[in-house]
């Protein structure tokens, strides 16, 4: 059975694994574990006491950035993204936030779908933001407004 845990010391090996295969562009060793900067609020997405998916996550003042997030690829296409984002939102919604905010590459069509079947919503975008195997592509900011 999977569940949705704060992500701990333990996790940080799985993690890094998935992440370069999850990403065109991953992050560093570094930013991955650091796991103790301000408004860390840092999840996984376990089966099996194996980590299949994972969010980062910043809280500053009512308002939550999803950093990070990523489902290990030869898991994906099990709903595990979409309880991940979910897992998000729940998350947001104890903490009492104001807005969620997050941005993803134009060329994440899946990704972008799933937000937006979750309710956020575009609200701009970074031109030519993210690097690509074609040079540049436009970072799309969307954003989840709690009532």
């Amino acid at each position: 059975m999977s569940q949705i845990l704060p992500l701990a010391e333990l996790h940080l090996d799985q993690v890094e694994a998935i992440e370069p295969r999850a990403h065109s562009h991953p992050w560093s060793s570094s930013m991955i574990r650091d796991v103790n900067s301000r408004g860390a609020c840092h999840h996984v997405l376990v089966d099996n006491e194996q980590v299949v998916g994972y969010f980062y996550a910043q809280n500053i003042v009512g308002e939550v950035t999803l950093l990070n997030i990523a489902v290990d690829p030869q898991h994906q296409g099990k709903g595990y993204g979409k309880r991940l984002v979910n897992a998000f939102i729940e998350m947001c919604e104890n903490l009492n936030a104001e807005s969620a905010w997050l941005e993803v590459r134009e060329s994440n069509v899946t990704a972008f779908g799933l937000y937006e079947a979750i309710g956020f919503n575009e609200v701009d975008r970074r031109v030519n933001y993210y690097p690509s195997a074609n040079g540049k592509e436009d970072a799309i900011i969307m954003s989840y407004i709690f009532f």
